[in-house]
């Protein structure tokens, strides 16, 4: 039982920390979104606003929902493929100590995709709702 607790505290802490600190690199890109002239990397080649609105899209969307816990495993694949998209893209000629940031995030990230958001988060609500009968099965 005890287990279980540290477990799920863990997550929640993963899951706050990592979505909390995503929204600080997204909410900025707003900003740039709503300009005249975008300038962004274009690594898919599908033009410098469709790549910002896509890495705001995760920044900011799916960090908020790892943040509460709705739908934490689908929300962190565009979460990793941001990061693998910075971390391999936009810094490919830096050195390590800037490409550490993004990798550390896809790590967190790609945690969370095999654990889920665990029992403190909505999934897990939900999820517990569906097991609350537990009698003979009918």
């Amino acid at each position: 039982m005890r287990e279980n607790l540290e477990k799920n505290l863990a997550l929640l802490i993963i899951r706050l920390g990592a979505g909390g600190m995503m929204l600080t690199h997204g909410i900025p890109k707003i900003n740039r979104l709503m300009a005249d002239e975008v300038k962004f990397a274009d690594p898919f080649g599908l033009g410098p606003t469709v790549s910002l609105a896509l890495a705001t899209f995760a920044e900011v969307g799916c960090a908020i929902l790892v943040i509460i816990g709705f739908k934490v495993r689908l929300a962190t694949i565009p979460l990793m493929i941001t990061m693998l998209t910075a971390a391999f893209y936009a810094h490919w000629d830096d050195p390590f100590g800037r490409k550490e940031l993004p990798l550390l995030f896809f790590i967190c990230f790609l945690s969370l995709l095999i654990q889920g958001g665990g029992n403190f988060s909505i999934d897990g609500l939900f999820g517990r709702k569906k097991n609350i009968y537990k009698g003979p099965a009918l």
